[in-house]
């Protein structure tokens, strides 16, 4: 994920640079208050804990939570979980508003989607902030993130007005066919703490415009934007006169529910009363989701991991490269699930691409992710940190070498404040693809793997259990146009000349095998939050059959 037009410079051929993965200077304040807890109205959520005896002893027993700043493992707030009674509640105020909501005309629901929109460009730097100070991103990209749920907002809007259906030609005289598409009911949401407010847009402003209420389960790691995004939803709830329910709460249609996967996530999961589970996270979770679903024959939408590549052929604009490659590797850490984790370069100019690459690597500025200059902030947490030393240690065992970055750039950081690390470089031998290769790390490690061919980059591409995103950098007109072929790449996403990150709202977004089949944001995916249903009316006095058939 990730909006092209966010202006981070990934050149590396440009003004001088500073030494060797050096934190940078200070950033100027952003224009609005200091606390984005306070102005966005955080702090006044029930939730929220003061620290106390009482709060210590809810921690030790799980049932509350620290919401930790990455950038200096600073507590930003304690918050109560939410437990079955308080899913209760919010399923049951989603469901006393559904069916007068789903009744209101698709652009009346439009219509307070806009005033979201707006609500959500009001708000931007403070929200910008808090998405970079919970979860670690550098301050543009949190920015960029809130600029998604502007513009996914602006999308839904249009297509309030858009939910078409189609009509067909009967094979009985006198007769129409056609079908159109109604609301789905109440769903749930379930996201991850890379993305903790646009992937909720994604589906919330979608679902809807649909005519849905929904309840929204997000991560733990990121409650305060969870907070922070669904109090905006609720507020121009309250303040819109578009729809005015006569029983319930017209801000009951976005619920919001903060409690663990025991507790909330598998009750959830089990809910016949939701049609629908949208989730965005890991393979292994989503395995969960599909078979507690499965099982009561509900809907499922799954995002889940990637392991995406990108494919360098000879004619490649090595420039382009160099800079599709430093964004997709290093932007958020390597924590998006579209980060490029796997480079496939023709032999014929690994060497001097891979000589690129070093020098770029070394002059990444990591540090504070609120300071002007800085294009890499911490990891989510010490534990990320851990899984990245181990994925290094592993290839080192099969035989990869650490071109930058590596234990050595974990290390480096080891005894300072924040998750903070590297951007780690690695080659892979020759004809050798070691099994850490074909596992995600959500972290900044990024495979080198030579490669004879079009053909053998194809294959090496699709080699994997996930099927995300993909890329080719090639000025071939062939070349491009076999991999976006039915031979080609097998993922959800694929480009040409620009990297794996990137994906605009007006695309569905999503892939195929292990990352799960679904799709959300745009195009056509708003079919997955609506029920399709096919009629047909008989306008002659006569009652035919299909088929010919004559029955008595």
């Amino acid at each position: 994920r990730g909006r092209p037009g966010i202006r981070m410079d990934f050149r590396t051929a440009r003004a001088p640079r500073p030494a060797p993965c050096a934190l940078s200077g200070p950033y100027p304040a952003p224009p609005m208050a200091t606390d984005p807890l306070k102005s966005l109205g955080v702090t006044r959520d029930a939730r929220m804990l003061a620290r106390s005896t009482k709060t210590a002893t809810l921690l030790a027993e799980g049932k509350a939570i620290d919401s930790l700043e990455p950038a200096t493992g600073k507590v930003l707030a304690t918050l109560r979980l939410d437990t079955k009674r308080e899913y209760e509640r919010a399923v049951k105020g989603a469901q006393a508003v559904q069916h007068e909501w789903a009744m209101l005309p698709a652009p009346k629901r439009g219509e307070i989607v806009r005033l979201m929109g707006e609500a959500f460009r009001e708000h931007k730097a403070g929200l910008g902030e808090l998405v970079t100070r919970e979860m670690g991103k550098i301050y543009p990209e949190g920015l960029g993130e809130v600029q998604e749920c502007v513009d996914i907002a602006d999308f839904a809007v249009g297509l309030s007005r858009q939910l078409y259906g189609l009509a067909m030609h009967s094979e009985r005289s006198r007769h129409r066919m056609y079908e159109q598409w109604h609301p789905l009911g109440t769903i749930g949401i379930i996201t991850a703490f890379n993305f903790p407010a646009a992937v909720w847009a994604w589906n919330a402003m979608l679902a809807a415009v649909c005519g849905d209420t929904m309840v929204w389960k997000p991560s733990l790691v990121t409650p305060l934007t969870a907070i922070a995004m669904n109090r905006v939803a609720q507020d121009v709830m309250r303040r819109q006169d578009v729809f005015r329910p006569s029983k319930g709460k017209a801000e009951d249609v976005f619920g919001l529910v903060i409690g663990s996967d025991a507790e909330v996530g598998e009750t959830m999961l089990a809910d016949r009363r939701l049609p629908l589970v949208s989730a965005t996270g890991s393979t292994r979770m989503g395995r969960r989701v599909a078979e507690v679903v499965g099982k009561r024959l509900g809907r499922t939408l799954l995002e889940l991991g990637g392991n995406n590549a990108i494919i360098v052929m000879p004619d490649a604009d090595m420039d382009l490269v160099t800079r599709a490659v430093l964004f997709g590797a290093g932007g958020t850490a390597g924590q998006r699930c579209t980060t490029t984790r796997r480079l496939l370069v023709h032999r014929s100019v690994v060497k001097p691409l891979t000589a690129r690459l070093v020098k770029a690597y070394r002059s990444v500025p990591i540090g504070d992710p609120m300071r002007k200059g800085t294009l890499m902030g911490p990891l989510i947490t010490a534990r990320a940190v851990e899984g990245m030393r181990a994925a290094i240690e592993h290839a080192e065992r099969d035989g990869c070498k650490v071109l930058a970055g590596g234990r050595r750039g974990i290390d480096r950081f080891k005894g300072k404040a924040g998750n903070y690390v590297e951007p780690t470089l690695i080659a892979v031998p020759e004809g050798k693809i070691p099994s850490i290769c074909c596992e995600e790390t959500f972290a900044p490690i990024l495979y080198v793997i030579p490669v004879d061919s079009l053909d053998h980059a194809i294959a090496v591409n699709n080699g994997v259990d996930q099927g995300l995103s993909s890329a080719i950098f090639t000025d071939s007109v062939r070349a491009a146009e076999r991999f976006l072929s039915h031979e080609g790449s097998d993922c959800g996403i694929a480009n040409v000349n620009i990297g794996t990150s990137g994906a605009e709202i007006g695309g569905a977004f999503g892939g195929e095998k292990d990352t799960g089949g679904g799709r959300e944001s745009g195009s056509d995916s708003w079919k997955q939050y609506m029920r399709r249903q096919t009629c047909t009316m008989n306008w002659s006095k006569e009652l035919p059959l299909a088929q010919g058939i004559v029955f008595g």
